[in-house]
């Protein structure tokens, strides 16, 4: 029986983020906080906008739950590619 503590170091971390994923991950919170920021202003914005308001946020739903679904399935390919079979190097 291994300590937590070594156990819990020879657990796999999170492969190191690449630039690329760092930019997908910044788009997401942006994407993410612009809903965060138009739901509640969905009145002032129908004033303005009109119909278009429940469009904008319809996109802004769309894209965001698109992005995400790419973006954590890349993120996920990223993580798992460092990991190597069951057994190799043990």
């Amino acid at each position: 029986m291994m300590p937590l503590w070594l156990d819990l170091l020879r657990t796999p971390m999170a492969a190191p983020e690449t630039p690329f994923l760092r930019v997908m991950r910044y788009v997401w919170q942006g994407l993410c906080l612009a809903l965060a920021t138009t739901i509640p202003l969905l009145a002032p914005l129908k004033h303005l906008l009109d119909v278009r308001a429940s469009l904008l946020i319809a996109g802004l739903i769309l894209l965001t739950a698109t992005h995400g679904l790419i973006y954590f399935r890349v993120k996920n390919r990223a993580d798992n590619g460092g990991i190597g079979q069951p057994g190799e190097g043990e």
